[in-house]
């Protein structure tokens, strides 16, 4: 009874005690995981206090991109952090303020940077070092007022780099970087970007600016110095597209003009870009040419608009174009031969506009039977009313049975000039694989 009592009461305390809290050792594999996500987070958060989303990386066409874009970034990620250097690294729409000396250490092979839309002010001469292999840089709509030429001498191999949008100050501090852009090897340099300041030189490109003018003495830097006289800027028709709209060249050089209160159709349409979005603007007429440059494009959104008419010139050189999205606009027809040089067009949105079921509807009907490639949607009649909702297809079909050949052709039928004529523009409108038998008379000639 002595000898048992102690075991028992030993197995009972055992039994009481609460399971261990200690945690279970991770294997090897799981390990890696957490290890990389661990990696991860201190690269693009910094400390593990700022929550961020992950960056992304990808392969294309045999080059590794890491995007971090709109990731809320205040600092630049460290490359020692990464699986593998990327070719390309995006970090646009970030919060980045200041690019220090060295902050790209270690990313060596990297040939395209985006520092688009951030906040940053100061960049110090060395930020740049060691990028021997980059090509484009990307550093428009930030809010860079000066940059010495130093900062560009560790890319020898730059060929493309945008600079508009930032509040450049045209004063003797930027007189080395002006001189660089006007280089003319340096075409693709800075080629819209303009002064915000002084008040005479504001609105100039720094690619025009007289650097001589850069450097004046305070006390003659005013409006009524005669032997500085002040030069209007050119008065500008159109939106400059450059400017206006954001540009992203990796990894498709797109365009993004969405939302910019836009009337026209944006002017010097790079002509690289491949997609544009002129999405939730007001613009209400598509003119002759108006794409005019943009030769690769291969993707147009001009969705929610006001559009209410295309010229039959305005699509004029999209041969390449694939997708077309004409949708929530107030277009009722459109034009014979608006849609002629689409091609290659595989995708055409057209719903949410307010279709008239009548004659002019017809070309638009034809050039989709003609194209049966195309896939498209939201072609239904808005009015007249006992045709709404209908099929725009099925209305032009019905039409056409209804009003059968014999009856179309006997002139005692005709009740005016106007319809005849209105038929014969038809027939010859019509594609001539549309049209029925026609009956030919065979006179031999002797």
């Amino acid at each position: 009874m002595y000898v048992t009592s102690p075991f028992l009461l030993a197995l009972l305390v055992l039994l009481l005690l609460p399971p261990s809290t200690q945690p279970r050792k991770a294997s090897q594999g799981e390990d890696l995981i957490i290890d990389r996500r661990h990696h991860r987070q201190n690269r693009v958060g910094g400390d593990g206090s700022h929550k961020v989303l992950e960056c992304s990386e990808y392969s294309n066409t045999g080059s590794l991109f890491m995007d971090c874009q709109g990731r809320n970034l205040s600092s630049i990620p460290t490359a020692l952090s990464l699986s593998q250097v990327p070719d390309h690294l995006l970090l646009a729409r970030n919060r980045i303020r200041v690019l220090r000396n060295r902050a790209f250490a270690n990313y060596e092979g990297l040939r395209s940077l985006d520092l688009q839309q951030n906040w940053i002010s100061v960049l110090e001469d060395e930020a740049f070092v060691g990028l021997t292999r980059l090509t484009s840089l990307l550093l428009q709509h930030n809010r860079l007022s000066t940059l010495s030429e130093e900062s560009l001498i560790p890319m020898p191999s730059l060929r493309y780099l945008r600079l508009h949008g930032n509040p450049w100050s045209c004063r003797c501090t930027l007189d080395s970087l002006v001189r660089t852009l006007q280089v003319p090897s340096n075409r693709n340099l800075g080629n819209h970007a303009r002064c915000e300041e002084p008040l005479r030189l504001k609105g100039r490109k720094l690619k025009k600016v007289d650097p001589e003018q850069l450097c004046l003495e305070p006390q003659e830097d005013n409006w009524g110095n005669d032997t500085v006289p002040l030069q209007p800027s050119a008065i500008r028709s159109k939106p400059d597209a450059t400017t206006i709209c954001h540009t992203y060249l990796f990894p498709t050089p797109q365009l993004d003009c969405r939302g910019r209160g836009l009337t026209e159709v944006p002017s010097d349409i790079q002509g690289e870009i491949v997609q544009m979005d002129l999405s939730q603007n007001s613009l209400r007429r598509l003119k002759a040419r108006d794409f005019v440059g943009a030769s690769s494009l291969r993707s147009l959104n001009l969705s929610h608009n006001n559009l209410e008419d295309m010229d039959t010139a305005s699509l004029s050189g999209l041969l390449h174009l694939r997708e077309l999205d004409l949708s929530h606009n107030n277009l009722r027809f459109f034009h014979y031969g608006v849609l002629e040089d689409l091609y290659f067009l595989s995708v055409l949105n057209l719903e949410g506009n307010p279709w008239i079921c009548d004659y002019s509807i017809h070309y638009l009907v034809y050039w989709l039977r003609l194209h049966p490639g195309v896939t498209h949607s939201g072609l239904l009649c808005h009015s007249p009313d006992e045709l709404k909702g209908n099929s725009v297809e099925d209305y032009v079909h019905s039409y056409n049975r209804d009003c059968s050949q014999t009856e179309q052709t006997d002139p005692e039928l005709w009740n005016t000039a106007m319809e005849l004529q209105g038929w014969l523009e038809e027939q010859e409108m019509e594609p001539a694989n549309l049209r029925g038998p026609q009956k030919y008379r065979v006179t031999r000639l002797n």
